[in-house]
């Protein structure tokens, strides 16, 4: 496969990349075609678009995805790549993989028509949580970020946004957490009506997180519970699997205005200074990079 483009994802690459990930998580946190083994250095990433140059006819010259590190030119089997649907952008399609984890979060959350929702972080899978979130019929849906910035991209998808603090907002049916700090988990237990769902979609690495789980979390009845997209949610795996959930995540790219997710696109040969630029940037949201004969600016 030659690879076209591939995305960084900035909150688990950038643990990934400060050796971050717990010796208990060393086996499950691996990526799919992984080079090295935690904490670091490890080659690592699973944001791949490509053209298939070699493998079945029915795949030659077929542009596909695949979760294989930042590479400019690999080969797996058949089975670790997934045609990308015609009219998607192949740049556009690094975020399937971001959009895999909006889906599973929302099957964690279950969210029901007319539902009051909430999101604290606005980074790419929050803006994607939102996003999907928003197309369900009657909801009102709020993404909260500490950065004003974020504010014209949440807009460009169709979301409500709040800069700072939820609590001034009417109590959530349901809170989706997603800004990988403890203080955006605090707001997010205080933003929940009686009864609500709180899901904790961050990812800490083995960092200590304090929960604070006094005050109204035990008299409102609340649910907390986690979301991680290497495992299809037990009311959904019977008739999912991960095949599947990455074809639905494709097809939902479908919107020219996912485009204003990429936040960046530089060349695959200044990949190893902009790595930690762009994971160190608050600005990032899917940094993106254009490998050999591939147009390194927008289209």
């Amino acid at each position: 496969m030659q690879t076209l483009y591939s995305g960084l994802s900035r909150g688990t690459e950038a643990l990934v990349h400060h050796g971050r990930v717990p010796h208990s998580e060393h086996d499950r946190m691996r990526a799919p075609f992984q080079n090295g083994d935690f904490p670091f250095p490890v080659k690592y990433g699973y944001m791949a678009v490509g053209r298939v140059a070699k493998g079945p006819e029915r795949l030659i010259g077929r542009t596909v995805f695949c979760l294989h590190p930042h590479q400019d030119v690999f080969c797996v089997p058949s089975n670790a790549v997934t045609e990308i649907p015609d009219g998607i952008p192949a740049l556009r399609a690094v975020l399937a993989a971001n959009m895999e984890t909006a889906i599973n979060v929302l099957w964690d959350g279950r969210p029901s028509l007319g539902d009051r929702i909430t999101v604290i972080g606005a980074g790419v899978v929050g803006l994607l949580v939102g996003y999907l979130a928003a197309r369900i019929p009657g909801t009102d849906v709020t993404i909260v970020d500490i950065q004003e910035s974020r504010a014209e991209v949440a807009r460009a998808l169709g979301i409500a946004f709040r800069v700072g603090d939820p609590l001034t907002a009417p109590a959530s049916d349901l809170v989706i957490h997603t800004s990988s700090s403890p203080t955006g988990l605090a707001s997010a237990l205080k933003a929940a009506g009686p009864e609500a769902r709180i899901v904790e979609a961050s990812w800490y690495g083995n960092r200590e997180v304090k929960v604070e789980l006094g005050g109204a979390f035990h008299s409102q009845r609340l649910q907390l519970r986690s979301s991680q997209v290497g495992t299809i949610p037990p009311h959904q795996a019977p008739r999912w699997d991960h095949s599947r959930r990455l074809e639905l995540a494709l097809r939902l790219l479908a919107d020219d205005r996912l485009d204003a997710l990429i936040s960046s696109v530089d060349p695959f040969e200044q990949i190893v200074h902009r790595i930690p630029e762009r994971l160190a940037a608050a600005e990032t949201l899917c940094a993106a990079f254009a490998y050999p004969a591939t147009p390194s600016s927008l289209p």
